[in-house]
């Protein structure tokens, strides 16, 4: 059932339905794919890299990072020659300038969703500047968590670490929140002591490390360690000055 949600200032609904639902009534918007699409935004525009989501997984990306002339990030088990990838990990230094296509089917194609509306790339590591940048654009604010679209039959597994974001940005905005953010703060409340732990023991977290990446959980894990605010504009995010 979808209700009215104007009289709520901070707005909190998963996924595209979400960003359908929202954006359109919203000042900005904020995207959160914390394993692990928002935290390589967030590490990779910190070192001053310029992306480009892209919301394909296809052959049809490698045509598009080679019309922009941008390097082409790769599944995590999928190298390419730069080496660059899903992996936060991957993208630690990555120098300043660096044009870089990164394909996601959920927090990409979020993104790519949110038309007009100002669109911030939110995670743990970045969540009270985040805030702060958001409330900067006006009250009516949408926390967006990707979760994860499965494979299958394309339906939405929620996603504890995106919830867990989602609620560490909202717990920082001043403003009336809708029911679904009150949950989403509430979890944050709960569980923010020891997010690493908690992360690396849910089935995302798990699946990760079972891979060998358990180094991405703990980048994704980090609270509130940075300034810095991704923004996107003109098709890429870059760093907010």
């Amino acid at each position: 059932m979808i209700y009215d949600q104007s009289e709520f200032d901070l707005r909190c609904e998963w996924g595209s339905q979400g960003v359908a639902q929202l954006a359109p009534i919203s000042d900005v918007v904020v995207i959160l794919n914390v394993l692990s699409f928002s935290t390589c935004v967030e590490v990779a525009t910190n070192n001053g890299a310029i992306i480009f989501p892209y919301p394909m997984k296809d052959e049809s990306v490698v045509d598009y990072a080679k019309s922009i002339q941008a390097e082409l990030a790769s599944h995590r088990q999928l190298w390419t020659t730069t080496g660059y990838s899903l992996s936060p990990k991957s993208l630690l230094e990555i120098p300043s300038g660096t044009r870089l296509v990164l394909p996601s089917a959920n927090g990409s194609f979020l993104t790519l969703q949110t038309g007009t509306t100002p669109t911030l790339a939110g995670c743990l590591r970045n969540c009270e500047a985040v805030a702060k940048v958001a409330q900067s654009y006006g009250k009516k604010i949408a926390v967006i968590p990707a979760g994860e679209r499965l494979k299958d039959d394309n339906s939405l597994r929620p996603a504890f670490e995106d919830l867990l974001g989602a609620g560490a940005i909202l717990s920082y905005l001043q403003g009336s929140l809708s029911p679904e953010a009150e949950v989403a703060v509430a979890t944050f409340q709960a569980f923010h002591k020891d997010i690493f732990g908690y992360l690396r023991r849910r089935s995302s977290g798990k699946e990760l490390i079972t891979k060998g990446y358990e180094s991405d959980v703990e980048i994704a894990s980090a609270y509130n360690i940075s300034d810095c605010v991704p923004v996107f504009t003109d098709k890429t995010y870059i760093q907010r000055t």
